[in-house]
């Protein structure tokens, strides 16, 4: 079981284990704002709700810097598993600019591609080819990006990460 656990202003920062959850309200650096009665955690001095989300009782600032490291499956879900070049169902990823010819491993240069225009497009650019992007390609922004596991949300935290969006 995981718990999302709330800055003391309301948004999500994290998810943890329901371990880690109890321990954090144990210490009372959290309160429980939703919990799993039907699952109770059982100790020697009695039983706890499972909790399914809990609040920081003092404000945690994050750092402004923070941004989403570049990865395969991220760039596929950004994409929505959708061709950048046909629309087509997407299952490899392509530099727009060649890495032959400088292009990096970025957000902005890289696109999901499906296997037949990825080889079709081979070491040329989208100009060369006659190819307009369906997208330009940019860095993912929001919470659900920057907080791993929100993308398989439990329906309890949907109030919480709905404002996030």
């Amino acid at each position: 079981m995981r718990t999302l656990v709330l800055n003391a202003g309301y948004e999500p920062l994290a998810i943890v284990s329901f371990k880690r959850a109890l321990v954090l309200v144990m210490n009372q650096k959290a309160t429980i704002i939703a919990a799993d009665a039907d699952h109770p955690v059982w100790a020697a001095a009695g039983a706890w709700d499972r909790p399914s989300v809990i609040i920081l009782r003092t404000y945690v600032r994050i750092p402004s810097g923070r941004h989403v490291p570049v990865s395969r499956r991220g760039v596929l879900r950004r994409d929505n598993n959708r061709c950048g070049y046909c629309g087509g169902t997407a299952n490899t990823i392509d530099h727009v600019m060649p890495r032959s010819r400088g292009g990096k491993d970025s957000w902005e240069n890289l696109m999901a591609c499906c296997l037949r225009c990825n080889n079709l497009k081979g070491d040329r650019t989208p100009a060369e080819m006659g190819w307009n992007l369906r997208m330009t390609p940019r860095p993912p922004h929001g919470h659900g990006w920057l907080i791993r596991g929100v993308e398989r949300a439990l329906p309890d935290w949907e109030e919480y990460l709905a404002p996030a969006a």
